[in-house]
């Protein structure tokens, strides 16, 4: 059997979309609601050189149009991936967007960034997986000359399971951090 025509492989990249237009829906969200970034008054009244580096990151980031922009950003390509038709679009556009949460996570989170790391890494290799899935599509719909079709029509109740099939995909995600964790 073709692993690219099994409805199996199909249904994992479609959850994998939904994850990851979750993710990016909800951070972007965050984002323009100021759930996201700034710090508290107790940073605020520290001298500049008690400050950490995360707190000075997320102090910076939590101006505007950067904040802005960045949360917009984010859900746009959430919208993207969530549609068939550009699907494609919208995970080229998240590349950008995790390789820079995945910098911007080793630069400013020092001992924090491991988990981060393994997080966005399979984000990204989620994000790769969509592509290679749709390859032969992928040059006319970045030209935007060719009309996408659905890989493979689901039935209703698998749309429904969807968000607990994005579920799975997140923790699978997480098992070689854990199991990093748990041999040191």
């Amino acid at each position: 059997m073709n692993p690219a025509k099994s409805p199996y492989l199909n249904y994992f990249l479609l959850a994998a979309r939904a994850l990851l237009a979750w993710m990016l829906y909800s951070y972007g969200w965050a984002k323009l609601t100021d759930g996201q970034f700034g710090v508290d008054d107790k940073t605020m009244n520290m001298a500049l050189k008690d400050v950490d580096l995360f707190k000075l990151s997320w102090y910076l980031a939590d101006h505007q149009p950067f904040k802005g922009f960045i949360g917009v950003s984010q859900i746009i390509c959430a919208l993207l991936l969530t549609f068939n038709r550009t699907a494609i679009i919208g995970a080229f556009m998240s590349i950008p967007i995790w390789l820079n949460i995945l910098v911007w996570d080793l630069t400013f989170m020092g001992g924090m960034s491991a988990a981060f790391t393994f997080r966005l890494s399979w984000y990204l290799i989620l994000t790769a997986a969509i592509l290679y899935q749709q390859k032969e599509k992928v040059v006319p719909a970045i030209l935007l000359t060719t009309e996408t079709q659905p890989v493979i029509k689901f039935p209703v109740w698998a749309y429904a399971l969807l968000p607990v099939a994005a579920i799975g995909i997140e923790i699978l995600g997480a098992i070689p951090n854990a199991l990093l964790n748990y041999l040191r």
